[in-house]
């Protein structure tokens, strides 16, 4: 009797350590899968966090001297990395503004900032008289995404060369097309090619064929444009000496767009 009492309870004994061990391998088999799942998490809040911080993050506003950016407008192929524009009044600008400078007063600037949004990644350098009204529109490119935007020496601390014709976009351009007298500097063989219905072809280079397209009215509206908006600003600065005071050059050349010359029509 004892023999089978003593039996009986070794089967027990190996039964209870068979069972402790198949508890501790359920046990060690889940943790890894908690551990895991742990750490995917943490990665998910890390990567959440660093996103967010990086969405925040604005770019800074640099300052420029105005030899530099004299030096840019002056030079035909590195003015065209950068826009340039005024914030100062419409007033103020047509008195005289930095070559190739659109005019986009302060007062409204924030409304006409979509205007440029294919200039958010790019280099774009903002002035005033100062220095303070373009640093405030500089701050406002910088909290709408723009990543390069310098605020320039006003007019009033460097002695700029300023010109009194204006500067305009490409679909300003087409937009009022029909409406003006479009001065097309280009070649004469791109002229041919296509041009607006209200365009006149004119070579700046000889200023006889500008004087014999100019109305006798010097108050209308003139356009012009070309390849690269260089020999059109010539036509322009030579048009507005003449006198002329409603004088728009386009900036956007058909280098840089593609015009809809039927834009022109009546």
């Amino acid at each position: 009797m004892k023999k089978n009492l003593f039996g009986l309870g070794v089967v027990l004994f190996a039964l209870s350590l068979s069972a402790c061990g198949q508890g501790s391998k359920t046990e060690t088999a889940k943790k890894p899968e908690t551990t895991v799942a742990g750490s995917e998490a943490a990665g998910e809040s890390k990567a959440a966090g660093e996103t967010t911080a990086a969405a925040t993050e604005k770019a800074e506003v640099k300052e420029m001297k105005g030899d530099a950016l004299a030096k840019i407008v002056s030079d035909k192929d590195e003015k065209e990395k950068y826009l340039v524009i005024d914030v100062r009044s419409a007033e103020d600008y047509a008195k005289g503004h930095i070559k190739f400078a659109l005019n986009m007063p302060l007062d409204t600037f924030k409304d006409e900032v979509s205007k440029i949004k294919d200039w958010k990644d790019k280099d774009v350098v903002l002035y005033c008289n100062s220095g303070k009204m373009s640093g405030e529109a500089a701050d406002i490119l910088v909290n709408d995404g723009f990543t390069k935007v310098y605020n320039a020496e006003g007019v009033k601390k460097h002695s700029y060369e300023l010109t009194t014709y204006g500067n305009i976009r490409g679909d300003e351009l087409m937009e009022k097309a029909k409406d003006a007298l479009v001065v097309d500097a280009r070649e004469a063989k791109d002229f041919e090619k296509g041009h607006f219905a209200t365009a006149v072809n004119v070579n700046p280079e000889d200023t006889k064929t500008i004087d014999a397209i100019l109305p006798d009215d010097k108050n209308t509206l003139i356009l012009t444009h070309c390849y690269s908006g260089n020999r059109s600003a010539k036509a322009a600065e030579y048009i507005a000496s003449k006198g002329y005071t409603n004088v728009w050059n386009c900036l956007d050349g058909t280098k840089e767009i593609r015009y809809d010359f039927s834009k022109g029509d009546k």
